[in-house]
């Protein structure tokens, strides 16, 4: 039988068939050391074959195989260090949601997001939520994140979740396709995706006082069939967002304006740190890049690579 994940708990994996039912399943052990280096070998979006078995009363399946991935986004695993975590696969698109404040998301993991999905091929758009809570201070500078982003050329959304300001404009980017939403714990994602399709009735939580925090509503990856021919797919919310899979000499070409620049430089293998005649560095001196960015672009190269995943903690100086 074939089916696709729609919900994974760690060691069970609701998988919905081609007719449209719905089946718990498993994995074999051997499943695990076929070279998948992953806390998780089977994800949310994958396209599966599984067998239905029958123990007493109890019918279930076992997953014997995963359909070639057309992407997937993925980061380094919190607790075990030296290995990965696959969010969601067979993604048309990502959003990342992200606030000014209560909590904060700092350029720097918004970044660290876009080169992600930048490197698996996943078209990214930034949501800039709460709006209805900003002054006229902070307005400003919500407008100039979105300036930042729309220039190297990223889809930008001011809206408010709560207020439902907006939210047609992002139904709208979702229709005949599959999206992910991710962000802080507290950004707004179950807050949104009830405006979205309120059948779902998602659980939300308060903003945590004590540290500006948001509290975990969602504990596992799942998917979701709306209403409007969409899927949704609505991610835990995520503290850290540590890159992978990437060396040195690439990480700058999932940088879109940095790239467009390096076959100006001088070497053609510039790290667009101490090089001479770097075109990077140029036009950052003649303010044509963001600075921001490129401290983003730094960090990635030199953190240490058994770290990586608590990056979101550098604030902008």
């Amino acid at each position: 039988m074939y089916g696709l994940v729609y919900k994974s708990t760690g060691s069970w994996y609701t998988v919905k068939t081609t007719e449209g039912q719905f089946y718990d399943c498993r994995i074999k052990g051997k499943f695990r050391i076929k070279g998948i280096k992953s806390t998780n070998p089977v994800a949310v979006g994958d396209e599966v074959t599984f067998e239905l078995e029958t123990n007493g009363d109890e019918t279930y399946g076992i997953i014997t195989a995963i359909s070639e991935r057309k992407n997937y986004i993925i980061r380094k695993s919190v607790n075990l260090s030296k290995q990965v975590h696959i969010i969601a696969s067979n993604l048309d698109q990502a959003f990342l949601m992200v606030t000014l404040n209560n909590p904060t998301t700092f350029t720097s993991f918004i970044d660290r997001f876009l080169v992600t999905a930048e490197a698996y091929d996943i078209p990214a758009v930034l949501l800039f939520n709460k709006m209805d809570s900003y002054d006229a201070d902070e307005k400003v500078e919500v407008e100039y994140l979105m300036d930042l982003y729309k220039s190297i050329g990223y889809t930008t959304i001011a809206l408010s979740a709560k207020e439902g300001d907006n939210v047609k404009a992002v139904k709208e980017m979702m229709v005949g396709k599959t999206s992910m939403f991710s962000g802080h714990s507290g950004v707004g994602k179950s807050t949104l995706i009830n405006a979205l399709e309120p059948g779902l009735e998602l659980k939300t939580a308060k903003i945590s006082e004590q540290h500006l925090q948001g509290q975990h509503t969602t504990t596992f990856a799942e998917m979701f069939d709306l209403s409007f021919d969409a899927r949704i797919i609505d991610t835990p919310g995520i503290r850290g967002f540590g890159i992978v899979e990437m060396e040195k000499d690439e990480i700058g070409d999932y940088f879109p304006e940095f790239f467009e620049l390096k076959s100006n430089c001088k070497f053609n293998n510039c790290l667009h740190l101490d090089e001479p005649q770097c075109a990077v560095k140029a036009a950052l001196e003649n303010n044509e890049l963001a600075w921001s960015r490129y401290r983003s672009y730094v960090q990635m190269l030199e953190e240490d690579v058994e770290e990586n995943y608590r990056m979101d903690i550098y604030k902008e100086k």
